[in-house]
């Protein structure tokens, strides 16, 4: 395991510089969580978590080297956007404009384009209060940008508070009509990262429906019930149970339509837990979907940060978010971001421990 580096109490987060990270950021609590954000992609490289027995370890995966951010562990902990997940031959109309974006997999769209935020170096400055640190990070997106209207600021909290909870908070502004649709796309194994698979995680999601896709994970027709298929979670499942049945070949890499939630802005969105350790993730959101990818594409090319090769189903990303291909599917919930408004969204990843 990889050791945990001091956590902080009192003083601001502390800076080092990286030539591939940009800036490593690294914050916590004593005997809490501890986290290391890179601005470069204003990604979350690690984070350390307590077991069951107090032993923290990284759960969040990443490579040995930096660099492969750049290539084959590209989206491993960033920042994804100026739109998540993808948007159909990257192609969208809006106020009768119709917009080109960059495409790469499959001809489509995918998490902002060839050049998208998980390839910019962030702007960064400390938060330290009593009750929460980390780090806010800024990124200047222009007009034309992968092909998307408008000039966007977009603003990206990372904040860890006393209580065991990593809190995502963004925020944006234009100044024309644009898509936008940001989440954090970070790889857990609550065993460690280099602990091999995450099959025996126990996973529960809160959504009575689904999106189907079509051979490219473009969605097709209307969300589903989860009653009866692959897709229903509401209940802890254990994923080699929950993968083991028919209809989601290759894993999950699909949209969860969350069930709607009584008073507060936060829902619950998911649970993960891990019986060898006792790690408990509860993850809170703001938004109407999560993006469940069980990694089932990992080939080990990618060496994690103790030098393990990340197979299929090392870790598991659960990416909050709104519907993929929404600006062509208008009965999903708009993204769509005017002059005047300002972008809100919110998740909060809760750790706890069980005997």
């Amino acid at each position: 395991m990889n050791p945990a580096p001091s956590a902080l109490t009192g003083v601001p987060p502390v800076r080092h510089d990286d030539p591939h990270a940009g800036e490593r950021w690294t914050f916590g609590f004593p005997g809490g969580l501890t986290a290391e954000v890179h601005t470069r992609g204003a990604r979350l490289h690690g984070l350390w978590a307590p077991d069951r027995d107090g032993t923290p370890a990284d759960v969040v995966l990443a490579p040995r080297d930096p660099a492969e951010t750049a290539t084959t562990a590209r989206y491993f902990g960033s920042t994804v956007g100026r739109y998540a997940n993808r948007i159909a031959h990257g192609r969208f109309t809006l106020d009768g404009t119709p917009y080109q974006l960059t495409t790469q997999e499959n001809g489509h769209c995918l998490h902002g384009g060839t050049d998208g935020f998980d390839t910019r170096l962030w702007e960064a400055e400390s938060v330290h209060t009593p009750e929460w640190t980390g780090v806010l990070l800024r990124l200047h997106s222009p007009d034309g940008d992968q092909g998307f209207p408008g000039n966007l600021d977009v603003t990206v909290s990372c904040l860890i508070g006393r209580d065991d909870e990593l809190a995502f908070s963004y925020t944006a502004v234009t100044d024309t009509a644009t898509p936008v649709n940001l989440t954090n796309h970070a790889y857990f194994n609550l065993d460690g990262e280099d602990a091999g698979d995450v099959l025996g995680h126990e996973l529960t999601v809160d959504a009575s429906h689904y999106t189907p896709v079509d051979g490219d994970l473009i969605p097709r027709g209307d969300h589903l019930p989860v009653s009866g298929t692959a897709f229903d979670l509401r209940r802890p499942l254990r994923l080699a149970d929950a993968l083991a049945r028919p209809g989601a070949p290759g894993g999950y890499d699909h949209n969860f339509v969350l069930d709607p939630h009584g008073a507060g802005p936060l829902r619950r969105a998911a649970v993960l837990y891990a019986p060898a350790t006792g790690r408990r993730m509860e993850v809170l959101t703001t938004e109407p979907g999560i993006q469940v990818y069980s990694a089932g594409q990992f080939d080990g090319t990618v060496l994690g940060k103790s030098g393990t090769p990340y197979r299929a189903g090392a870790g598991i990303a659960l990416e909050t978010q709104h519907f993929p291909d929404s600006p062509n599917r208008p009965g999903d919930p708009s993204t769509v971001l005017r002059p005047g408004e300002e972008y809100t969204s919110r998740t909060v990843l809760r750790f706890s421990t069980r005997d």
